[in-house]
């Protein structure tokens, strides 16, 4: 046994110890890329480093051992910078995509590619789940949002983008079709009070949103229905007013209570927001009364957060036109949905930052050599229009067009250790950017298992375990230097290089180079 000091604490191992289990066995968490317990340590990805306190060396933890007398400090400044490097250094070489464009550019921020394998799938409700997560009002967006996604959608370059829009209103009309349309699960109540001014699709957003985490809302509005500038500004051949409606009830049905024909003057304004835990004006344009209520403006609308949305440090939350105006339902929509997170954070006393958003890996546009690639995933056809302009799809033509999806987005998106670090580690994707990047490809002839060499970060994990495992061929390096690269040895397939231990690869690989067919949804 030695005795050791991890910051400054004291404490007692055996000998030849791995320092970073020391290190992590006292709570203390110590990140890694390419370690894996009980395997011969490898030493490439340097983001586990640690510092020597007496000699002030940076040292990697993975592959030292404890000796007596050490004394380590876990993470301080210099530390933290040298795993940021190091983090950096591997997303210079990796090219993938944590997020699928069209989903960074949708402005609710839906995980449109989840959805679409689900439609392939015939899964219709749980695509719906998954639409309700972010958008309110499905069946009405999917009849008139002007769809920036599909313009980011990567499908575009090869011959049309895939039509998301009208798969998402087919998610939201399948379930107001159905007997009993679905009710998602209510947290329990929490007693708080939010009052939303503005009955319009931000209003409205908001409101579902806060209400699904136990938030007791009411929404009021001076008009004697609810739907703001979807009622007043889209024709009902667009439109129906019954679609809009349904969709209403629905938001009603999770508790929201609705106060209309109710116009808010300065007194009424200052009741609220004293009765109120919470105040989210959601007025949309034009309206003449919110300059006497004593918030701060500018000239296109009320002074707020850009990120939070909260007037200062007030219990006023803005959104929508209110704020800036919009012709976009998705985008005021999408503010909503947003402004509930921060709303939420501010009820339960908790810093008020805003909905979380992760590290975002993005390696830009296809190039023609890559569209095969992606094709891989995906299946040749055309888009697929409704028979008449303003129908929609059938059931039919939903599983046929959501199969176009190439899927762009990360199989490891939840898991993924490289995004993880880099969020955690505000690491720069473009500090060592080459002039050039690789090429990407997916060798997907493994019935379990894709391997993505774009993604990988030559961590030697899969090397290590289709070895230990006895594979006939396994993953191997190929090649020297700066050009090697991990495959398959003899030009051999994934197929007959995995045969034994493909899933298990799959798990241990920390990028998502090589991830799962079916993933863990």
């Amino acid at each position: 046994m030695v005795k050791i000091k991890i910051d400054n604490i004291e404490v007692e191992v055996a000998e030849g110890s791995v320092l970073m289990e020391v290190i992590r066995d006292m709570g203390i968490d110590v990140p890694s890329m390419c370690y894996l317990k009980d395997e011969e340590h490898f030493t490439s990805c340097m983001v586990c480093v640690v510092k020597e306190r007496k000699s002030g060396k940076i040292m990697p933890s993975c592959s030292m051992e404890a000796a007596e007398g050490m004394d380590i400090i876990s993470s301080d400044e210099d530390v933290m910078e040298a795993r940021k490097s190091a983090l950096e250094l591997l997303l210079s070489e990796h090219v993938g995509d944590c997020e699928a464009p069209c989903q960074i550019t949708c402005p609710a921020h839906m995980d449109i590619p989840l959805m679409n394998r689900l439609l392939a799938e015939g899964k219709f409700h749980e695509a719906l789940v998954v639409v309700k997560k972010d958008i309110a009002l499905p069946s009405v967006l999917g009849r008139i949002c002007p769809a920036p996604c599909e313009g980011a959608c990567r499908r575009k370059s090869i011959d049309e983008p895939v039509s998301i829009c009208l798969l998402k209103r087919y998610a939201g009309d399948h379930d107001l079709e159905a007997d009993a349309s679905w009710k998602p699960e209510v947290a329990s109540d929490t007693g708080k009070k939010v009052s939303i001014i503005g009955a319009g699709p931000a209003g409205l957003a908001a409101a579902y949103h806060l209400a699904l985490q136990g938030h007791r809302c009411r929404l009021i509005d001076r008009n004697n229905i609810a739907g703001g500038s979807l009622c007043k500004e889209v024709s009902e051949e667009e439109l129906p007013a019954s679609v809009l409606q349904q969709e209403i009830d629905q938001i009603a049905a999770v508790g929201v209570e609705f106060s209309l024909g109710s116009a808010v003057n300065l007194a009424e304004f200052k009741k609220l927001q004293k009765s109120s835990d919470a105040l989210v004006v959601a007025t949309g344009k034009g309206e003449s009364g919110i300059a006497e209520w004593g918030l701060p403006m500018h000239p296109k609308g009320v002074e707020a957060d850009g990120n939070t949305y909260r007037v200062g440090e007030t219990n006023v939350f803005v959104v929508g036109s209110a704020l800036k105006p919009s012709k976009l339902a998705i985008r005021v929509l999408g503010q909503g949905k947003e402004s509930a997170f921060s709303v939420d954070q501010f009820l339960k006393e908790q810093p008020v930052k805003g909905e979380p958003r992760l590290f975002n890996s993005r390696f830009g546009k296809l190039v023609p050599a890559e569209y095969g690639e992606y094709l891989k995933e995906s299946v040749e056809g055309s888009r697929l229009e409704p028979a008449q302009k303003g129908d929609g799809l059938t059931a039919e033509q939903v599983m046929e067009e959501a199969a176009r999806c190439l899927h762009c987005d990360c199989r490891d998106l939840k898991s993924c250790r490289l995004r993880l670090y880099s969020d955690a580690y505000a690491a720069d994707q473009k500090r060592f950017k080459s002039e050039e990047r690789q090429l990407c490809t997916k060798q997907v002839q493994h019935d379990e298992m894709i391997y993505e060499p774009s993604k990988c970060i030559k961590c030697g994990i899969c090397v290590r375990l289709t070895a230990r495992h006895k594979e006939d061929f396994g993953f191997t390096f190929i090649g020297r230097g700066f050009d090697v690269v991990v495959g398959i040895p003899f030009n051999e397939s994934t197929a007959a290089g995995l045969k034994k231990v493909a899933l298990k690869v799959a798990d241990a690989c920390p990028t998502g180079a090589i991830s799962r067919k079916v993933e863990n949804k």
